[in-house]
């Protein structure tokens, strides 16, 4: 073994494929991690793994367990809601992940502990872990987004919204005397978890995005063609989209009959799948790779209602060189001009002129799409992003900080 720490890495969900928001970033923090200490892995999974994530995990980490959540965990939200905890806790709570972790501690010195949002937090309980020096990584404010959808909820709904984000909230306002560091992926969300939670170890690490693997795209795609991409399982794109199927897109193809939008993403939901029966709509479900559908577009849509922290779909479509129409929601954490980098809009009527008007100019297109290429470029590539982790290595004492300065 090599002076490198050893460090335990709690993650909500299997870190690979990195094909969603959360995995995007657990994934290159992992690699970033691996680089520099020993890593053991302890993470969930919702979902059957991908053949070869097995073997991507244990090549960059010293061990991985794997623990898998079925449909039984919902009896588990349930359960921890009635015992006054939050139901992400119960969704991610695993008594065998929780006894891997106690076996493995037994026989290992932990220099630090990496949680990986605030589902996360719970296994931090354990007596084996208590005095290690740990990071939470809380990405987003996860209080902020269920009191977000309250605001956008009646009855019931509204109200078990508001209860969920009352007991995250407590989760994430007792992390200060817990840990040594909070992290969150933009300056943003940092500023609104220090509003209602005052401290001074909160730090914002923002996301990148691979330049290798979002390249520039020769061409200009499809003519007429609109694109969405994002798992279509998830609420604030769900809402997004039938949103602007709803109210948006019956005014581009009423101008333009041969236009076309496509929702690219995993899982689509049935409200979601209802839309394929629209004109010029298309529904594709899980596809093996976005990119070949990006590179068919001429514009890329981000309708979201709801969003928190920075929107990946955003920063890939931007890295291929493919002008950007966001919502001003779905841009928050991005220090992007719109008219510059992108083109935002909020009303019914500013989305059918600004998706109408770069349809029609290729100039406007062109210029667009190279600058948002340039400003992720400048601000947005993984090795630059991380590095303010780097600092907080320093936790792992002085055998972590040396490491971390070698």
């Amino acid at each position: 073994m090599s002076g490198k720490p050893n460090l335990l890495f709690l993650v909500h969900r299997v870190p690979y494929p990195p094909n969603r928001g959360d995995r995007f970033r657990s994934f290159h923090l992992l690699k970033f991690l691996a680089e520099r200490a020993h890593v053991s892995l302890a993470t969930l999974a919702d979902e059957p793994l991908e053949a070869r994530a097995l073997d991507v995990l244990n090549g960059l980490c010293k061990r991985v367990a794997i623990e898998h959540i079925g449909k039984s965990r919902w009896l588990r939200a349930a359960a921890s809601v009635v015992c006054g905890h939050s139901a992400t806790e119960g969704l991610f709570r695993s008594p065998r992940l929780r006894q891997t972790v106690r076996d493995w501690s037994r026989g290992e010195h932990w220099d630090a502990i990496v949680v990986f949002c605030s589902s996360m937090v719970q296994y931090l309980d354990l007596p084996e872990l208590a005095g290690v020096p740990t990071v939470v990584d809380l990405c987003d404010v996860d209080s902020q987004k269920f009191l977000d959808y309250a605001s956008q909820s009646r009855g019931l709904k509204r109200q078990l919204y508001k209860l969920e984000a009352h007991r995250l909230r407590r989760v994430e306002c007792s992390l200060p005397s817990r840990v040594k560091a909070i992290t969150l992926v933009s300056e943003a969300e940092a500023n609104l978890y220090r509003s209602f939670c005052p401290n001074d170890c909160t730090h914002a690490i923002t996301n990148g995005v691979d330049l290798d693997y979002y390249r520039p795209i020769l061409g200009d795609g499809r003519p007429g063609r609109c694109i969405f991409v994002g798992a279509m399982d998830y609420q604030p794109n769900i809402n997004g989209v039938v949103w602007f199927c709803e109210h948006v897109w019956p005014h581009v193809i009423a101008a333009r009959a041969d236009a076309t939008f496509a929702i690219v993403g995993r899982n689509p939901s049935p409200a979601v799948r209802r839309l394929a029966s629209l004109p010029g709509v298309e529904v594709t479900g899980s596809v093996p790779d976005v990119r070949p559908f990006l590179a068919t577009a001429q514009v890329v849509v981000v309708p979201l209602l709801i969003a928190r922290g920075i929107q990946n779909k955003v920063l890939e479509a931007m890295a291929m060189t493919k002008p950007v129409i966001a919502s001003p929601q779905a841009l928050e954490g991005l220090s992007v001009d719109s008219g510059v980098h992108v083109l935002s809009a909020t009303t019914v009527d500013e989305w059918r002129e600004r998706i109408s008007f770069l349809l029609t100019h290729t100039d406007v297109r062109r210029e667009l799409a190279d600058a948002g290429r340039a400003y992720v470029q400048r601000h947005h590539s993984w090795q630059a992003c991380l590095k303010p982790l780097a600092a907080c290595q320093s936790i792992a004492g002085e055998r972590g900080t040396a490491t971390a300065a070698a």
